[in-house]
């Protein structure tokens, strides 16, 4: 069951988009009306009607009313059909205390107390809220609704809504902020009753009150008689005056010549409550798996949820390009601010690597000596006369040494044993003189400097 919008009445106006077909089972006949509901207007799309299809094949009477839709630019329309008031069973319900969501329980629990088929007939069933814990309940015979769905299959029509004539009316009157309010007046009056005609000729009566908030019957009596009839259940004065059915309802600003709303009311009020549900839900006893929802107005919350989806993601990418700029613009700045300090550093720091080589340098210069040094007294050391030498020559990681010696060949040993050479050669054989054997030998200095 469709709950209304929890709205303020000024807005309502502004949610009053849709489009509707009515259908009214008006004994032989269907009746047939088309309307579109914009939030400052109303246009009847156009009319029809189907006689005698009860008689006809339903292809036949259903191409018809295809065509119908067709011409209006409406074939994606589901239909709200009327049912006729004898096959609906109507009470209201009045449950105080109960919270709007938990009506639809609280009704279907006191169900089988609402109606007289007992436990051997199935049923089905709907409601509309009238008032704060008081609802319109419409009971059917399941079979029916069976029978009525089976019929507008066959014909190719697709159905949203069964539904009676108090419910229609009630919800095509609340359609629009200039309808009757919650305490049941009709522009600021504390109440009303409204007079039209059924299929049979009899009086048709819809009225609102403070004390009840509907009131519909059908009368096989003058109007006078049935109006009366009514002020006494509504508990109106005597003297109200009853006004037509169709002054009640929203007034169209757009209405086919051949749309007679005199004749044509009720057609016209479920159409209505068919094209916006959610605003001004109408008793739907039509079991929802067995309702063909085809309008395109059923897309609109979720395209609305798609568009709002869509700009949360744009928002959600935009922000996180705008944040990463923002981020990315702070770190330029920060960068920008210690770069010059970041240069400063960067030449103190090769200032620090030239003067930490040139103080090597110098220590190097300075062991030099002092290794060139040991390396002499050394070689003193190690070539004791009569050895004598004739020229050293030192360099970083070399000695060379000319001299002669009695014997040259052992020279390479001793020298090989100091901690100061090693790796010790002849450059050249040595050569015998008078007093011995002239040497040239090359040496390393690595294993100390």
């Amino acid at each position: 069951m469709l709950s209304p919008i929890p709205i303020y009445k000024d807005f309502r106006q502004l949610l009053a988009f849709g489009a509707g077909v009515g259908i009214e089972i008006r004994g032989a006949d269907l009746e047939v009306a088309a309307a579109r509901v914009r939030p400052r207007w109303i246009q009847v799309l156009g009319r029809l009607t189907i006689a005698n299809f009860a008689a006809r094949p339903a292809a036949e009477w259903g191409m018809e009313y295809a065509r119908f839709l067709k011409s209006l630019g409406a074939s994606h329309l589901s239909a709200t059909v009327l049912l006729p008031r004898p096959e609906v069973i109507v009470r209201q319900v009045a449950l105080a205390g109960v919270a709007a969501k938990d009506l639809d329980a609280a009704i279907g629990f006191q169900l089988d107390a609402l109606h007289p088929y007992g436990d051997s007939d199935e049923i089905c069933w709907g409601w509309s809220p009238l008032a704060p814990g008081v609802a319109l309940v419409g009971i059917v015979r399941r079979e029916t609704v069976e029978r009525h769905s089976e019929l507008f299959a066959e014909a190719g029509i697709a159905v949203a809504s069964f539904t009676f004539s108090a419910a229609a009316v009630h919800a095509a009157i609340r359609l629009r902020s200039g309808g009757a309010g919650r305490s049941g007046g009709h522009n600021g009056q504390p109440g009303f009753v409204a007079l039209s005609r059924s299929a049979s000729g009899a009086v048709e009566v819809y009225g609102e009150s403070a004390s009840r908030p509907v009131f519909s019957a059908e009368f096989e009596l003058a109007p006078d008689r049935a109006v009366n009839l009514a002020l006494a259940e509504l508990r109106l004065p005597p003297e109200t005056a009853a006004l037509r059915l169709e002054d009640v309802l929203p007034k169209p600003n757009v209405n086919p010549v051949e749309n007679d709303l005199s004749r044509n009311a009720l057609p016209y009020a479920t159409a209505l409550a068919g094209a916006c549900p959610r605003l001004a839900p109408a008793a739907n006893v039509l079991p929802p798996g067995d309702r063909r929802l085809s309008s395109r107005a059923i897309f609109i919350p979720t395209v609305a949820l798609a568009c709002v989806l869509l700009l949360v993601a744009g928002a959600m990418w935009g922000y996180a390009k705008y944040a990463e700029r923002r981020y990315l613009g702070k770190i330029a700045a920060e960068i920008a601010k210690l770069e010059p300090l970041a240069r400063r550093a960067a030449a103190l720091q090769e200032q620090i690597d030239q003067a930490r080589a040139r103080a090597q340098l110098l220590d190097r210069f300075r062991g030099q000596t002092r290794a060139d040094l040991d390396a002499l007294s050394e070689l003193t050391r190690l070539l004791e006369p009569p050895a004598w030498t004739t020229g050293i020559d030192l360099t970083g990681d070399t000695a060379r040494i000319a001299g002669e010696a009695p014997q040259a060949g052992p020279l390479l040993k001793i020298l090989d044993s100091s901690a100061f050479f090693e790796n010790s050669a002849f450059d050249s054989p040595p050569l015998r003189s008078g007093s011995g054997e002239a040497f040239m030998i090359h040496a390393s200095r690595g294993k100390r400097k």
